[in-house]
């Protein structure tokens, strides 16, 4: 595999970060470990020193937090797995823990739903009760307990939406001069305070955007620049690098030692995107460089490269990591040897051409979505005898004229003969790396309804040839006061 580039032909490499870090989004499709041996030396190979492990519901919560583990959860014994093999591919780990927004599947829970910010909505957390600061120190705590040694912990805190609509907010808004920032100031910094004070030597990251309206006075007074990194994370392909620059030096002007960036290989253009657009997240990265390069070489401690599964946690899968993988190794490979020629090869010299651990998966996605869903497309919607002589008032009353029959079945069934092979092998191919709940999800939202439409379309087909009927039969009412009168009318379109 070859990148599409065709750029300046070679660039300054991003020597000034010190970590590489490959965010694994689990929330909706945890790899299995078996699939996790096979990517961790890629991408060690490919350039990446750390990974960001953003667990959501996929860690093991118990206790008191039991109801947040999903049932698809890794075990304890499987967390230390995935640690072990990230330090044998010398990759250091960072936990991402949510503490204030997207703790959509702690409070969808009933019994943390009255630790809303907004009562109807599960997105935020309630700054403001002192549950809810035991509700974040436990989860904290029980992640910790099996990341002992780790030097950063990422404590979420982006997209905190609605804060300052719930009463208290609201009464505490109405009631004195503090203001939302403040408010959303006044948690994180209690956070990255308590991560600090109980585990020596760590120190918290946060996602930037909720401070980045901040003024410089607000953000230096807040006493938040001292205890934690801002994360600024800018997934664009157009992304603006003078306002980059701009807010590097402004978090630097307000006390931030350090600062990390967050770019994205996958999970960034589309809900429901399958595919990866390798040329997106390339320009992304291009300009991020940018932005290194004018920045003094002490300023950045690092990038993380995030794969998002899921936008949230009720939202659907996005590209799954397999077809991510084409996309990493690109950008990968651009932050590692700043090179843009069309012609460099991306993957290990000892991997085949175009193969990658999931590779089949890409391939056959890639077959979907190009060549089986337009097929079926185009002959659903342009086949003149499927539209004029077996519509949907035909199918459901099984009438068909016979010579029609050999006018559609032949596309028909040849769609479905190409269809199920892909089905097959696409869900045994995904039960090797995912858990069965992922695939059925998976399966669900983007193979089987197509399959299910031209297999239900040949089953009417060949039932209405089967049964021929001789005469259509509907009803007429004819509704007179004070009663009605109902026909039926009978059609036959065949002769005697």
């Amino acid at each position: 595999m070859h990148s599409t580039d065709s750029g300046c032909g070679k660039c300054t490499k991003m020597a000034n970060l010190e970590l590489v870090l490959v965010h694994l989004d689990l929330k909706g499709a945890p790899p299995k470990l078996s699939y996790l041996a096979e990517i961790f030396p890629l991408f060690s190979a490919l350039g990446a020193n750390g990974l960001l492990i953003e667990y959501e519901d996929t860690f093991p919560y118990y206790g008191n937090l039991l109801s947040l583990r999903a049932a698809h959860a890794y075990s304890p014994q499987e967390i230390g797995v995935i640690l072990r093999l990230a330090k044998l591919h010398h990759l250091e780990v960072i936990p991402l823990v949510q503490t204030f927004g997207h703790m959509e599947f702690v409070l969808k829970h009933k019994e943390f739903a009255h630790l809303r910010e907004v009562s109807i909505y599960p997105n935020s957390l309630n700054p403001h009760k002192t549950q809810s600061r035991w509700l974040i120190q436990v989860m904290l705590q029980q992640v910790m307990e099996l990341h002992a040694g780790i030097r950063w912990l990422h404590i979420g805190a982006d997209e905190v939406y609605y804060l300052g609509e719930g009463e208290e907010s609201k009464n505490l808004l109405s009631a004195t001069s503090i203001t939302i920032e403040d408010i959303f100031l006044s948690h994180v910094r209690a956070v990255a305070a308590h991560v600090v004070s109980a585990y020596p030597g760590v120190r918290p990251i946060a996602w930037d955007d909720m401070l980045r309206g901040a003024s410089v006075y607000t953000l230096t007074e807040s006493g938040v620049s001292p205890l934690l990194q801002p994360m600024i994370w800018d997934y664009t392909a157009n992304l603006n690098v003078e306002d980059r620059i701009a807010l590097v030096q402004k978090y630097r002007q307000c006390g931030f030692h350090k600062i990390w960036l967050a770019s994205a290989f996958k999970g960034a253009t589309g809900t429901s995107q399958q595919l990866t657009h390798i040329g997106h997240h390339l320009e992304n990265h291009r300009r991020w460089q940018r932005v290194v390069e004018a920045v003094p070489r002490d300023v950045f401690q690092g990038m993380a490269l995030t794969g998002w599964q899921r936008y949230d946690h009720f939202s659907v899968l996005c590209e799954l990591l397999p077809v991510g993988i084409p996309s990493l190794a690109v950008c990968l490979q651009f932050l590692k040897n700043g090179m843009s020629d069309p012609s460099w090869f991306l993957l290990p010299k000892n991997e085949p051409t175009g193969t990658f651990p999931g590779s089949e998966i890409m391939a056959l996605i890639t077959q979907i979505i190009f060549f089986l869903k337009p097929s079926q497309k185009e002959f659903l919607e342009g086949n003149r005898f499927l539209a004029g002589w077996f519509s949907p008032y035909h199918r459901k009353r099984k009438i068909v004229h016979p010579i029609m029959v050999q006018q559609i079945q032949p596309e028909a069934i040849s769609l479905l003969s190409r269809w199920t092979p892909v089905v097959e092998a696409m869900q045994a191919l995904l039960l090797r790396i995912y858990p069965a709940n992922v695939v059925e999800e998976w399966m669900e939202e983007y193979a089987l309804p197509s399959f299910r439409e031209i297999q239900e379309l040949v089953d009417d087909l060949n039932a209405a040839a089967i049964l021929r009927v001789p005469a259509w039969s509907f009803d007429v009412q004819i509704k007179r006061q004070p009663e009605s009168i109902t026909f039926r009318i009978l059609y036959s379109p065949y002769k005697k």
